[in-house]
């Protein structure tokens, strides 16, 4: 069967995320959405997104697909049912599409034909940019569950000071001497090649995906990602990183999400809590204004490719764009539009030119391309959050 993930309604709730990636390709656990429904799928998946990405992430159509809703991560339960589905059948949450079985091309789909198995089983869903950290801790659970199934983890070495072993997953070519982990509160995966620096303290759920580092003395309270060769260290709490992004030095990140290739600097440090105690609210896209989340802790929101420069504070519940540059003293405004060059004492607009100029040099340190398709991707963006810049 042809399985294609689609973004459905929520994907403008999930910026700036979600302008430089499909909601399918969200980090959120151990795994991606998309990597989770492969793994459970057994097979690859394409996406349906939007134009300006379809380039980078594809769409391939059969006579035959089935369509996923991405933002509702997999379970047994669920996928079973995707994967019974026949011909003109549709799995509904309420007035939400799951899933959905059709021999129609996407012009052609008319959900008034379709028979509608509504589903009324537990799942998660990622759809707002917070709950990319606060439902991290039950992502990390299943997907820990789901992934070391019927393995055996690598020893753990004799050096490290370990509570619940049994809660402890350590993927091949991974190194750590002289840390302590704590399983206890939650399962703790290390992957393949990665590394955990001595002095270390880790409080599951963690999860320290393929060529990750934890640096020197680093204390990383659950439910924490970091995501494939991003770096950590200092303190972090509750928190999601991308692949490809630092927070090397000391300094306080929590209840945060990083996109890919993002840079906090040395000292740098986000408050989670308000003053007050208050609910906090979030910049949303979609309003064009603050939004509540319900939440009494939230810190940072970060896009790909954003960076701020040593000593960065950042106030409870701030958004920041998509290739982003911060520095200076003071607290920047809780919104920072794409594209900004500045701090809390203004800030000018940051040029595509220049932008990538430092994104090449970024990406070739890891032995990535700036490909042709990131440009067209990031000069889209630039203009579609034009109208947030003051120019």
């Amino acid at each position: 069967m042809n399985y294609i993930l689609f973004d459905g309604t929520v994907r403008n709730a999930l910026l700036p995320f979600t302008y430089t990636r499909p909601v399918a390709d969200i980090l959120v656990g151990i795994l991606t959405i998309r990597e989770k429904w492969e793994n459970y799928l057994g097979t690859t998946t394409t996406t349906i997104t939007e134009e300006y990405l379809a380039e980078k992430y594809p769409m391939v159509e059969m006579e035959q697909n089935v369509m996923i809703n991405a933002s509702f991560l997999p379970n047994p339960v669920l996928v079973e049912m995707i994967e019974n589905l026949n011909p003109n059948e549709a799995i509904i949450f309420e007035e939400e599409i799951i899933a959905f079985y059709t021999t129609d091309t996407q012009e052609d789909i008319n959900f008034d034909e379709y028979e509608l198995i509504y589903y009324e089983g537990e799942f998660l869903r990622i759809e707002n940019t917070w709950d990319i950290f606060s439902k991290n801790d039950a992502s990390i659970r299943e997907d820990f569950d789901f992934l070391t199934e019927d393995r055996t983890s690598q020893p753990i070495p004799k050096s490290v000071n370990v509570i619940a072993p049994e809660n402890i997953f350590i993927e091949e070519g991974a190194k750590l001497e002289f840390v302590t982990l704590n399983a206890s509160t939650g399962p703790i995966y290390i992957g393949k090649n990665a590394e955990i620096m001595e002095g270390s303290v880790i409080r599951g759920p963690f999860a320290l995906c393929e060529s990750g580092r934890v640096k020197l003395a680093s204390k990383v309270y659950g439910a924490t990602t970091v995501g494939p060769h991003s770096v950590i260290g200092g303190e972090v709490n509750n928190s999601v990183l991308f692949g490809y992004s630092n927070k090397g030095h000391d300094g306080f990140l929590g209840n945060s999400v990083l996109g890919e290739w993002c840079n906090v600097g040395a000292d740098s440090n986000n408050s989670n809590l308000k003053n007050n105690y208050e609910e906090v609210r979030l910049w949303s896209y979609e309003t064009e204004g603050f939004a509540k989340t319900g939440l009494q802790f939230c810190g940072l929101m970060m896009g790909d490719h954003s960076k701020c420069g040593i000593n960065t504070m950042f106030n409870t519940g701030t958004v920041i764009g998509v290739s982003t540059n911060i520095f200076g003293s003071g607290f920047p405004r809780n919104f920072v539009p794409s594209f900004s060059w500045g701090g809390a004492s203004g800030f000018t607009t940051y040029i595509t030119s220049k932008a990538f100029q430092t994104a090449k040099i970024v990406m070739a340190r890891r032995n990535v391309e700036f490909s042709d398709e990131d440009a067209k991707i990031l000069e889209y963006v630039f203009e579609e959050t034009k109208k947030f810049r003051k120019e």
